[in-house]
């Protein structure tokens, strides 16, 4: 007989969970004995809101679920805008909490809350564990359940008194995920009939596409189709920037003139105006692709549910022999080069204070193609989301659609241990590094030599721009900007380095790798430069 603790763990093993990300407290302890008795990787953070976004990361880089352990009471609430996150972003976690004691509930025990009414709204699940002998069998189904379907976070919390309780552990491996129902015939053949009358057709992917492991769908489909395509969420590098059908830095000219837009595997959010006009034309037919017709709100000529990566692949075989439609792609190929050189002049800025746009050139010169390039922040994720290109998926990470700062250090150094033959640059706003800076000590102490660029302007950029041009003013928007965030670092047991030159950032980055600890290079950057959007993020 095992105690629940170990039972979860086991059911975690057998579930493929190699890492649990954790912050000590005594409601949880036999979580973090069992996972040592089952040989998963404990990585203990400072703060849970971490130790979630950790999780978060580990299934962005992973597509696996990523495991977080707290403890009860504010254990779990630190926890709540990282799950917030990850259920914004489709990321499948598991969320572990602990509890107080069944035994003694009701009367004020320390941390006593109901976890699950308030995480109920965020997860795919939430429930709490009645006795050890359901432990096992409630792990693997928060796991299959954080992976099926549209995929999402899941939590379960386990009363103190049943964490030492003990149980049986079944016999046989944990129940496998359901992708989803193959796509109906009938959806198939409409969509492809719209697609055959269309003249200037489009395609726009999202996160849900690489959920669903269909990069390679997609890319059949786009090139069956002839369809220019924009990459969106962790959709980013389905298609090498130099491809043919690659639109993303022509995405207005894309998406306001084409008449039929297949929505793949991505929500009409802010992020691409709510599907309306100037972005979408608003005669324009709307084919959505994705596993389910969840926030749909634009009407659609025709629609496509169930498993996405059967879905891509059925329209791909529909598509095969229609013929090109060159004027249209020709359009477009203009529109794009004509975006580049628009950006030139700023991405080409040797001014001191730095161009946050020149900062994001030169990270990506310097780093490889297979670096995984994590972003945290507002107006320096806004330039690098439109400048630092990807050849392949998976390489890119940002907060996602929920937009929460912090989440950086957490990405990052879970994705340094899923990956850590790789390089790993986390490119921070200074207002963002302010979140989670004390996780620099986490990485030091496990050795996740992740490299952060800090993109030092002494404001939050993305409020006192916009605040100025509406208002007329602007309120609690400024930094201190003499602070020396690489001292930070450097206190605690890394490598830092302050850069004030453009054509200094290179050798920077040479000395932070080379260092073989976490590092941080502190970038003087220009506070009067402002991302040039023509809308407000909300």
């Amino acid at each position: 007989m095992s105690d629940a603790g170990d039972l979860i763990a086991l059911a975690l093993k057998r579930a493929g969970t190699s890492h649990i990300f954790t912050l000590n407290g005594g409601h949880i302890w036999p979580i973090l004995t069992g996972a040592v008795r089952h040989g998963i990787r404990l990585v203990d953070v400072r703060h849970e809101q971490t130790a979630a976004f950790a999780a978060e990361g580990w299934a962005k880089v992973t597509r696996s679920c990523g495991v977080a352990a707290v403890t009860a009471g504010p254990g779990v609430t630190n926890s709540i805008s990282a799950i917030a996150a990850a259920r914004a972003s489709d990321s499948p976690v598991f969320l572990l909490g602990g509890r107080a004691a069944a035994g003694t509930w009701g009367m004020g025990a320390l941390q006593e809350m109901d976890h699950v009414a308030v995480l109920r709204t965020l997860v795919k699940s939430a429930r709490t564990l009645e006795s050890a002998d359901q432990a096992y069998a409630a792990a693997g189904e928060a796991v299959r359940i954080a992976l099926s379907g549209r995929t999402g976070p899941t939590f379960l919390d386990v009363p103190i008194d049943v964490f030492f309780s003990g149980g049986e552990a079944p016999a046989g491996e944990p129940l496998q995920p359901d992708a989803g129902a193959d796509p109906e015939p009938g959806q198939i053949e409409a969509a492809a009939a719209l697609l055959r009358r269309a003249e200037q057709p489009a395609l726009v992917a999202g996160s849900s596409v690489w959920w669903s492991h269909a990069e390679e769908e997609l890319t059949r489909f786009a090139e069956a189709a002839g369809l220019p395509t924009i990459l969106n969420g962790l959709a980013r590098g389905m298609l090498p920037p130099d491809h043919p059908l690659f639109r993303s830095r022509a995405r207005s000219a894309t998406l306001g003139q084409a008449d039929l837009v297949f929505v793949v595997g991505v929500p009409l959010d802010f992020r691409l105006n709510f599907g309306r006009p100037p972005l979408f034309s608003e005669t324009a037919q709307i084919v959505y692709v994705d596993v389910d017709g969840v926030g749909k709100h634009r009407p659609a000529a025709a629609a496509v549910y169930g498993n996405l990566k059967r879905s891509l692949a059925c329209l791909a075989r529909a598509a095969e022999g229609l013929p090109p439609r060159t004027a249209w792609l020709k359009t477009l190929a203009r529109a794009e080069l004509v975006g580049r050189e628009r950006d030139r002049a700023m991405v080409e800025a040797d001014s001191s204070p730095i161009h946050p746009a020149r900062l994001c050139a030169e990270v990506q010169r310097f780093c490889d193609q297979d670096a995984i390039i994590v972003g945290d922040g507002g107006d320096l994720v806004s330039f690098a989301g439109r400048l630092i290109e990807r050849r392949t998926a998976g390489l890119w990470i940002d907060a996602g659609p929920f937009g929460c700062l912090g989440s950086g250090p957490g990405y990052a150094m879970a994705a340094k241990l899923a990956f850590p033959e790789r390089q790993v640059l986390l490119l921070s706003g200074d207002g963002a590094f302010g979140f989670s800076a004390m996780e620099f000590d986490t990485m030091i102490r496990h050795g996740i030599p992740v490299v952060c660029v800090v993109g030092n302007n002494g404001i939050w950029g993305l409020e006192k721009h916009p605040m100025q041009d509406i208002l007329g003013t602007s309120v609690a928007t400024d930094l201190n900007p003499h602070a020396r965030y690489d001292r930070v670092v450097q206190a605690l047991g890394g490598y830092g380095e302050l850069v004030e030159r453009p054509e200094d950032i290179h050798a920077a980055l040479e000395r932070a790798f080379s260092s073989g600890v976490a590092a941080c290079i502190d970038v003087r950057c220009d506070p009067e430069a402002r991302y040039p959007r023509t809308t407000m993020p909300l």
